[in-house]
């Protein structure tokens, strides 16, 4: 069997487990969005962009306020944030549109729970490159030009949950950096790297670190 056959048979054996292990946790953080934050239980972004640069709707707990994507980048008073948000490898420290709730699912990633669908619809991978927004691509490959390769060799694999950049400091390493650490990923795929990254991710959930 080649690495890709099994890797997928992981993956969907991984996925079913976390929506099973996790269903408790999903229902309590739907009602608690739902309670606190009148809007979707979902959130209401823009599709993502998969392997091959194609789009799909990416499963994830809305954790701020509903119409943030659009508001960053039209409401005059955050016009700051959104330099912020660009700046910053669109991830945004201290960012106003996110929820009491949002703030504590962001920081212990149990926002990307949903993302199991996502593994299942065959459209991510638990562990794979970060999954990206198109005008993030388009921004940021302009920003940096150097990273226009990276980029590319990142979209040749599908995005995951967990990734290397995420248990290297998730929004603390920039977005040069960050595509560096994906295409370094999808140029060396193996069992041992997916094995390493695996065996880090609890550690990068519980302790928190890095999250916005």
């Amino acid at each position: 069997m080649t690495y890709e056959s099994v890797k997928r048979a992981e993956d969907v054996i991984l996925a079913i487990l976390i929506l099973i292990v996790f269903s408790p946790i999903m229902l309590a953080t739907a009602v608690l969005i739902k309670l606190t934050s009148p809007g979707p239980i979902f959130a209401d972004i823009p599709k993502r962009v998969g392997k091959g640069g194609k789009l799909f709707r990416l499963y994830k707990f809305r954790s701020m306020v509903p119409g943030s994507y659009l508001a960053i980048r039209t409401n005059p008073n955050l016009k700051k944030f959104f330099e912020q948000y660009k700046k910053g490898g669109y991830k945004l420290k201290d960012d106003p549109r996110v929820t009491p709730v949002g703030r504590f699912i962001r920081k212990y990633s149990i926002d990307e729970v949903p993302q199991a669908v996502n593994i299942l619809k065959g459209e991510m991978s638990l562990i794979g490159p970060r999954p990206y927004f198109a005008e993030e691509l388009k921004v940021q490959a302009d920003l940096h030009p150097g990273t226009k390769k990276l980029i590319k060799e990142a979209l040749g694999v599908k995005p995951g949950i967990t990734g290397y950049w995420q248990v290297s400091g998730r929004s603390n390493v920039n977005f040069d950096k960050r595509i560096a650490i994906d295409a370094m990923y999808a140029r060396n795929m193996s069992f041992m790297l997916d094995l390493e990254i695996l065996l880090r991710t609890p550690w990068a959930m519980l302790s928190g670190k890095g999250a916005v």
